[in-house]
């Protein structure tokens, strides 16, 4: 059982009043003021393509390093290693993934160096190498080993990191698994994905294939997991639970709406889609619905539970409101099964969303 004292209890915000207001006083601030210190490193990266790419994940996902830091004003007192650790670890993530996306390679191995990284991140003592090796462009000017010091040397301040550090690492090697597999040739994904979900399919038996590999790319439990080891009283339990309540389901739903809304452009653009493996937008959308169901319920069993139904209606909100909904016919049929089933705290999540994309703090 988890330990009933709630990390910041007294503190965590339950009310989306009291949530935005933490996120447009600190949130927002706080990212933008740590994007732009690596922004100025970005920009000295000696290799024009890894400086493009550098630039551009910070450029196209902010929302990601804005959205996983709402997990830093879980515990106010932290804050300040929370929230570098989240932006730096978050900026592997984007970054990683620009390279992969868009590279000039399609070697499996090349992508599980470069993930590398963050195994190293999350590792306080693990050495560093050269994540490039495998690749043609290799001058960074140090700005991956940056990012990866970054990470290190906040986690060795927090308290109870030895309680999480296995279930985190496990939750990053799933990440590390699926950029690889997505990554390679578009001819040997599909069944490079089926066979790894066949190794890991018992532990999961209510999803699909797709589901699982959606909830493999979510960085959210991790940030969960840096939250719960500010806590000097962490224990391997209570890091497990954590885990538990947040991977499968709300790291699913997390992803599974990233890519509903991206449909159309992974179509043109010939990417993998995991929400294309359903067999109509009804299959989608019962679905992500039972997903949402499965994630209200999880997180119930946490410390702080409000603040975390928070992140789930949040997740709704924020996807849902984008603009590429609207334009594409099939996803907004999905939407709108959503919302039907949404409580009313989402609605003032939608106009937030909203407002939040339109501040470049």
């Amino acid at each position: 059982m988890m330990n009933e004292r709630a990390i910041g209890a007294a503190k965590a915000p339950s009310k989306p009043l009291r949530l935005m207001y933490r996120v447009y006083r600190y949130v927002l601030p706080g990212v933008s003021a740590e994007l732009e210190g690596l922004k100025q490193r970005a920009l000295r990266i000696p290799d024009p393509e890894l400086r493009a790419q550098a630039l551009a994940s910070m450029a196209d996902k902010r929302f990601h390093c804005q959205g996983g830091s709402v997990y830093a004003i879980l515990d106010p007192s932290n804050r300040h290693l929370l929230l570098p650790l989240i932006v730096a670890l978050q900026t592997i993530s984007d970054y990683l993934d620009n390279l992969c996306d868009r590279s000039t390679s399609l070697d499996a191995d090349d992508f599980r160096l470069l993930h590398r990284s963050m195994l190293d991140a999350v590792d306080p003592y693990a050495e560093l190498t050269n994540y490039y090796a495998l690749r043609q462009e290799q001058d960074d000017g140090g700005y991956l080993h940056h990012l990866v010091r970054t990470c290190q040397n906040q986690i060795r301040l927090l308290p109870g990191y030895a309680a999480a550090q296995p279930e985190i690492t496990r939750l990053v090697s799933l990440y590390g698994d699926l950029q690889v597999y997505k990554h390679i040739r578009k001819d040997l994904r599909e069944e490079q994905l089926l066979a790894w979900w066949e190794r890991n399919r018992d532990e999961l038996p209510h999803m699909g294939w797709n589901e699982f590999a959606a909830a493999t790319g979510s960085t959210l439990g991790m940030f969960a997991l840096f939250t719960a080891a500010a806590d000097p009283a962490l224990t391997p339990e209570r890091a497990r639970a954590v885990r538990d309540c947040y991977f499968p389901y709300v790291c699913g739903l997390h992803i599974l709406l990233d890519y509903l809304i991206d449909q159309d452009e992974d179509r043109a653009g010939g990417d993998l889609n995991f929400c294309n493996y359903y067999r109509d937008p009804q299959e989608a959308a019962e679905r992500i619905g039972f997903i949402v169901e499965k994630a209200r319920e999880d997180i119930r069993r946490l410390p702080d539970p409000g603040f975390h139904r928070l992140i789930v209606e949040g997740l709704l909100a924020l996807y849902l409101s984008d603009p590429k909904v609207s334009v594409q016919p099939e996803v907004k049929r999905v939407s709108r099964y959503l919302m039907k089933r949404s409580p009313l705290a989402r609605r003032f999540f939608l106009m937030n969303s909203v407002w939040i994309r339109r501040i470049r703090a």
